[in-house]
């Protein structure tokens, strides 16, 4: 069910379901600052076995999805410019399918970069997941070999700040579908998820979230736990977006 593709010059993982979804439905994820993929994770691959969902997942190494270089990805391509300039393409390539039929998700790192992604480009991410989004990465940097990219990236921790998903949210243009989750264990991350939910709430921004349950803090343990609700809504909000179209 899983393949391995280069799409311009960088790989990718694709999963096709035995039964694809009648209405073609793509699921992109983004993986973690480690580099976690889905090719073994049976919870997740039973749902979108389960929903019918075709799956490109690319490999970026630690970029943190951002809008700027990474050396240890490419010397000119931005990792956010690699996901809407090569794989969306791509997706349309092969499957014949575009948004509102693509679904992002990501967990950790890939967390919070889809939901960037998603704030920053709503009209083509429309519906968006983030499990245990490392949404206040500025706290890392500098810190430890998988945010060695961050000083490479950014001037200084506030340059970083200045970039997270929190900031992107806008008042007046946002997904129509929008779901993060965070095990209130996950020391690191749960209070900035947590200050978005605030956020989005104060603005108005509809959105879903469960930041209750808990599965062993942060890691595939958690993520794993999450993979039927995840999915289950990523699935659901692409029906709606269809049923609106």
């Amino acid at each position: 069910m899983w393949t391995e593709v280069t799409i311009a010059d960088h790989p990718a993982d694709l999963f096709e379901p035995s039964k694809p979804s009648e209405h073609g439905y793509v699921a992109l994820y983004l993986h973690g600052v480690h580099g976690g993929r889905l090719v073994d994770k049976r919870p997740f691959i039973e749902q979108f076995e389960r929903h019918g969902l075709r799956v490109i997942a690319p490999h970026t190494g630690p970029c943190y999805w951002a809008d700027r270089v990474c050396p240890a990805f490419d010397p000119r391509l931005t990792p956010q410019r690699h996901v809407l300039d090569n794989i969306m393409p791509e997706i349309e390539r092969r499957w014949g399918v575009r948004p509102p039929r693509i679904g992002l998700f990501g967990t950790s790192m890939g967390g919070q970069g889809a939901l960037r992604l998603a704030f920053k480009h709503p009209d083509a991410f429309p519906v968006v997941a983030g499990i245990a989004p490392a949404i206040d990465y500025q706290i890392r940097f500098d810190q430890g070999a998988e945010w060695a990219m961050l000083p490479q990236m950014y001037t200084d921790a506030d340059d970083c700040r200045q970039d997270t998903a929190t900031l992107h949210v806008h008042p007046l243009n946002w997904p129509r579908n929008t779901f993060f989750c965070c095990d209130p264990a996950d020391r690191l991350w749960f209070e900035s998820a947590e200050r978005l939910h605030m956020k989005m709430s104060a603005l108005g921004v509809p959105h879903e979230w469960d930041l209750e349950t808990t599965a062993g803090g942060h890691g595939f343990a958690y993520y794993n736990a999450m993979a039927e609700k995840t999915i289950g809504w990523l699935f659901a909000a692409l029906e709606k977006e269809r049923r609106r179209s």
